[in-house]
């Protein structure tokens, strides 16, 4: 039966680089369904309990859950604003978690990020890290593209050491699916 695999990028930007790393990561995987994932796509409002107990969840939040709900797989590439989530993520994140609290619900993960810096998004990385394995995550694996601008090319990571390991990481979430 062929895997179903969900991939996005925690943010809202037309041009999103981690929504180009989770595109090219996604098709490293062979005999897969795979479904890249525009947050543009999911209008949600800035979440709120009063809200949520006058109107309930967004049509587009469920719709996202039940997305995740069906994939057999997730590639997450996050991007950092000021160090943390994009305020589209987070969003989503604080909708999602009132649909379901362990709204990964164990699904593997390959959890990524890349910026144009050298550091790669490792702040919103380690937060990731830290935040999502309470929401039922289950990571493992996990990749940083450094400096996307010199290392991406072409719809691809250009640089061999830094594509091999991408490549690894795409492999172990293979073998968890």
């Amino acid at each position: 039966m062929t895997k179903k695999i969900i991939a996005f990028a925690g943010s809202n930007s037309k041009t999103s680089i981690n929504k180009q790393l989770a595109t090219y990561a996604s098709s490293l995987i062979k005999d897969a369904d795979v479904n890249v994932l525009d947050l543009n796509d999911y209008k949600l409002p800035v979440y709120g309990v009063d809200l949520e107990t006058e109107n309930g969840f967004p049509e587009d939040a469920l719709k996202f859950y039940k997305l995740l709900s069906n994939a057999d797989g997730l590639i997450i590439s996050l991007a950092e604003h000021n160090g943390a989530y994009t305020t589209a993520f987070k969003n989503l994140m604080d909708w999602l978690s009132r649909v379901d609290a362990n709204m990964f619900q164990a699904k593997p993960m390959l959890l990524m990020s890349t910026s144009p810096g050298a550091r790669a998004g490792q702040s919103v990385l380690e937060i990731a890290e830290d935040r999502f394995p309470r929401h039922n995550a289950n990571i493992v694996a996990k990749f940083s593209l450094p400096s996307f601008n010199d290392n991406f090319k072409d719809e691809k990571v250009i640089d061999p050491e830094l594509n091999n390991r991408l490549r690894e990481e795409v492999e172990t979430l293979v073998k968890h699916l």
